[in-house]
């Protein structure tokens, strides 16, 4: 079952990605002279996070239903290595708070300063969807407060937890076809 929710969340993640890339609103922001590395560098990211969930889904699926030791090791090590590296951006992200606030808020008026004077719905998009996003309304609004607070978020914990959980069922499905086999 949570092989299929990593799946799941995968496709989701992939789909967000593909959408903010190629969405008609949002795809002037690729093509300007002065477009936000910010904003490409991030809707990159979910893309190949989502490409990279889905084929560790896939692997989970596959080996779970064909019984595969092998699938299901490479499925334990992708998750181990994404685990890793969640665990490795949640300590850069608070170790580094100040200047991805600065950042962000500094990318935040840049770009409200920007659709003021050109009106363009790409980046009338891009705020809505910083407001959507950082539940925020402005650069003084509740961006501050969300962004100092040092509480993660509980997402981000639901997140590692499930991957946590599909490390420790993808090995105790391999222990047991391991067992199965060996009565055969």
């Amino acid at each position: 079952f949570i092989i299929h929710i990593f799946f799941l969340a995968g496709t989701g993640v992939l789909a967000v990605g593909l959408w903010l890339r190629f969405d008609s609103r949002t795809k002037p922001l690729f093509e300007g002279v002065d477009s936000p590395s910010v904003f490409f560098t991030g809707v990159y990211l979910l893309i190949a996070a989502g490409g990279l969930m889905m084929v560790v889904g896939f692997l989970g699926c596959c080996g779970a239903i064909k019984e595969s030791p092998c699938m299901l090791g490479l499925f334990f090590i992708f998750l181990l290595i994404i685990f890793a590296a969640e665990v490795a951006a949640g300590i850069w992200g608070l170790s580094n708070r100040d200047k991805v606030i600065e950042e962000v808020t500094e990318f935040y008026k840049q770009t409200f300063d920007n659709y003021k004077n050109t009106k363009q719905e790409a980046l009338k998009e891009t705020l809505r969807l910083i407001h959507f996003g950082l539940d925020c309304c402005g650069p003084t609004g509740s961006l501050f407060d969300a962004a100092k607070d040092i509480c993660p978020k509980q997402e981000g914990l639901a997140i590692l937890v499930t991957t946590i959980f599909g490390m420790i069922f993808s090995m105790m499905l391999c222990c047991a076809i391991k067992r199965s086999r060996e009565f055969v």
